[in-house]
């Protein structure tokens, strides 16, 4: 019987058996961020301790960072935005390892940054702290986000205490309707699934509807296994995976090349490969999605009604009442044609060029309605260099859009950027929870980058088919 990628990678990194039963995990790769790290490196200097592998840890600012020029001028005008940014700045310095700053034109989200300078390759192991570290299994790696006191381990041993995961394979058959994106099927299997179906599991992405997807598209559909309760989430590496690391910063050269892929191609899953389970998804009967409730999973198709509330177990049933309540929403009303006040695009989850791109061919030529609040923020400095090559700023200018420098901006709120009030915002980002995007009223729909763009231009949620 053949294995699984994660079956592979994770044998390949474990250095052996703890007594609590769980494997010590050689950890390749160790992305920081200055929000989940200072406290690991207190841990550190308390201990006496050193970063164990320097060479193989990277950081950037994401998460405080300002969006707009002024705002980002030094010191940054929050005390505690500018702490942590001089201690993420200072703890590279001390432990040598190296941060991609805003000086220097590098920064952005890290799940941005760290794929976009080749470091991200197939068959590693890589964790930050951070929830969305999932993204990197576009890649073929085994990718988990960890938490501040797993991160200072991490900084000392280079390893992680973890136990072995179960793997589940979701396949996506059939075409994908136009109009109907990497964002919309990932939704999809977290309704399918719920939130807590992937616990105990690593879930590999497959099938054709994949196979097809560029790398972006692949990592959205990988950043949002988290919210389906997976551990972490991946893709096998194939030519797109070599053909988008090729020739970045971080990738291997000449020789070296040829080497890796062979590598790399030897880490996917073998066609006879053993899965504890296997779910099929066809993509040929889906619609653009759209949350309407206060986890990723409680989302509908764009030309479908909100659910009755006896339509789901009994055990859902408080938290589904729960998210009627703070929402405003009544079952059996349509999901088209809620007025939006706030349209976000950008973060982890589609804040790359393609995500801009495809926005940017449903704004062009058009406007902003009248009360709508658009922001368009790409995912890193070398995305927004990209963007303005491209003439993507101007487009979004033109249409009423503020065009942002980059950052995690509204995704969460850790910045000047929020929502106001009882606002709805039509966002591309990951979560929708209570108090997500700034306002403890806030309310956030989960969409595509096309299907924000059009929001912003009705002024409610529509149908971006009509559009195309």
């Amino acid at each position: 019987m053949g294995k699984s990628l994660y079956k592979k990678v994770f044998e390949r990194h474990s250095a052996g058996v703890l007594p609590s039963g769980q494997h010590q995990l050689f950890i390749g790769m160790h992305l920081l961020h200055e929000v989940t790290s200072p406290q690991a490196f207190a841990m550190l200097r308390e201990q006496g301790l050193k970063v164990a592998y320097p060479e193989r840890t990277f950081a950037t600012v994401d998460h405080i960072i300002p969006t707009t020029v002024d705002a980002r001028k030094r010191p940054l005008a929050d005390p505690v935005a500018e702490e942590m940014l001089s201690h993420i700045e200072r703890n590279a310095k001390e432990f040598g390892f190296r941060f991609f700053s805003p000086e220097n034109g590098e920064q952005g989200v890290i799940h941005v940054v760290a794929p976009e300078e080749g470091l991200t390759q197939p068959g590693m192991t890589l964790a930050c702290g951070d929830s969305h570290t999932a993204t990197h299994g576009a890649f073929g790696c085994l990718a988990f986000g960890i938490g501040t006191s797993q991160v200072a381990d991490v900084l000392a041993t280079g390893t992680l205490a973890m136990s072995e995961l179960k793997v589940r394979k979701i396949v996506f058959e059939g075409k994908v309707p136009k109009g109907v994106t990497a964002k919309d099927l990932a939704l999809t299997y977290i309704h399918r699934l719920g939130v807590n179906g992937g616990v105990g599991y690593a879930y590999e992405f497959a099938g054709p509807a994949v196979d097809a997807m560029t790398m972006e598209e692949r990592m959205t559909l990988c950043n949002l296994a988290i919210e389906g309760g997976a551990r972490c989430g991946y893709v096998n590496p194939d030519e797109t995976t070599y053909a988008f690391l090729k020739d970045k910063p971080y990738a291997p050269k000449g020789a070296d090349w040829d080497e890796a892929v062979e590598y790399w191609s030897s880490m996917a899953s073998d066609p006879d490969a053993e899965y504890d389970d296997v779910v099929t998804i066809d993509c040929s009967k889906l619609s653009p999605v759209v949350t309407w409730g206060i986890t990723p999973a409680q989302s509908v198709g764009v030309d479908e009604t909100l659910p009755e509330v006896e339509s789901f177990a009994e055990a859902d049933r408080m938290v589904v009442g729960e998210a009627y309540e703070y929402m405003s929403f009544k079952p059996g009303q349509k999901i088209e044609g809620t007025p939006v006040e706030v349209v976000f695009i950008g973060s982890c989850t589609n804040g790359r060029l393609g995500d801009l791109r495809a926005a940017a061919e449903i704004v062009k030529g058009k406007r902003v309605a009248p009360g709508v609040r658009a922001l368009a923020v790409p995912g890193s400095q070398k995305v927004q260099k990209a963007a303005e090559a491209e003439g993507l700023d101007k487009v979004f200018a033109d249409a009423g859009f503020e065009w942002r420098q980059a950052g995690c901006s509204m995704c969460l709120a850790m910045n000047p950027d929020k929502l106001s009030g009882r606002q709805i915002c039509a966002s591309t980002s990951n979560r929708n929870f209570k108090g997500r995007q700034g306002s403890p009223t806030g309310r956030t729909l989960l969409v595509s980058p096309i299907m924000a763009a059009a929001a912003a231009l009705a002024g409610k949620i529509v149908d971006v088919r009509t559009m195309l």
